[in-house]
Parts: structure tokens; C-alpha cells; sequence
């Protein structure tokens, strides 16, 4: 009797099946919302997962505003860019980009760096749609809503 085989399938471009998500950030930690996220972007959370492939679904996220952080990383938590010249380093606090105008920024900093550099990781980062308010235009797509409240207790501030 022959042994078994023991095969993985790599799946092409042109079979992967792409699904639409939802995800309700209020009052979610930011850590954890974001490697959820990079999951889904990234194709883990399929048994067609191919590292080399966008094999990973869309996401949309509302209500990016009104993320939570634990501990005292509001205040503590900076970010860093260059403007290019010679001393030209500029930080800001996590709470500052909360209150400013795109506060939708914080979240989408912690799901790109949680994902590969290089081009597959920029096409699966297209795959990601953030808004600070609770409206999206993406009604007629009909996504479906991810809980990550209810995965676990501790992905929620105060529950």
C-alpha cells in the first residue's frame, strides 16, 4: 500500500475569492484590532493562506475615532516622521492624533507596520478602508460584520 501524500496546494491569483468585512471600532484596543485586521488583509484566517499571493479579504472600519488605548500609552505612545533636512525629526503623542484632524491615522500606522514591506504588502494594504465616522460608502458590497468584541474580553475598553 502506497503512502500517503502529503501536498500543499498553492492557490493562483485568479482563484482567490475575496469577501468583504465590517468592523465596528468603538471603544476596541487598537493593538488588537490592528493584528486582527492585518489577519484578515493578509489571508491567515483561511485554509487557502499563500504567503506570496493577495490571497486576503477586504476590510472596512468605522468609528476609527474612538479607539482605545490601555495603560498610558495616550499620552506616552509617539510617533515619529522626517521632514527630510538635517534635524528635521518630528514627533507627535497618540492622543494628539486622536483629537487632530485624521485621527483615522493612528489605527491605520498599527495595522501597516503588523504587514509585510514590499508590494505585496502595499496591494493588501489598498485592501483597507478606515473612516472616522460611523457612515461608509460601501453599502452596496454587503459586508459582513466581524465581531471583534466578542472574540475576546479584553479587545474592548471597560468590559
Amino acid at each position: 500500500m502506497k503512502a500517503l501524500m502529503k501536498t500543499t496546494k498553492s492557490i493562483k491569483p485568479a482563484e482567490v475569492e475575496k469577501k468583504w468585512h465590517l468592523i465596528d471600532a468603538d471603544g476596541l484596543v487598537v493593538g488588537r484590532l490592528a493584528s486582527i485586521i492585518a489577519n484578515v488583509l493578509r489571508g491567515k484566517t483561511k485554509t487557502s493562506f499563500t504567503p506570496h499571493v493577495d490571497c486576503g479579504d477586504n476590510v472596512i472600519v468605522i468609528n476609527a475615532d474612538k479607539v482605545r488605548f490601555t495603560g498610558k500609552k495616550l499620552q506616552d505612545k509617539v510617533y515619529y516622521k522626517h521632514t527630510g533636512y538635517a534635524g528635521g525629526i518630528k514627533s507627535i503623542t497618540a492622543g494628539k492624533v486622536l483629537e487632530g484632524r485624521f485621527p483615522e491615522r493612528v489605527l491605520e500606522k498599527a495595522v501597516e507596520r503588523m504587514i509585510p514591506r514590499g508590494p505585496l504588502g502595499r496591494q493588501q494594504m489598498r485592501n483597507l478602508r478606515i473612516y472616522s465616522g460611523a457612515e461608509h460608502p460601501h453599502e452596496g458590497l454587503n459586508p459582513t460584520v466581524l465581531d471583534v468584541a466578542a472574540m475576546n474580553r479584553k479587545n474592548k475598553v471597560g468590559a
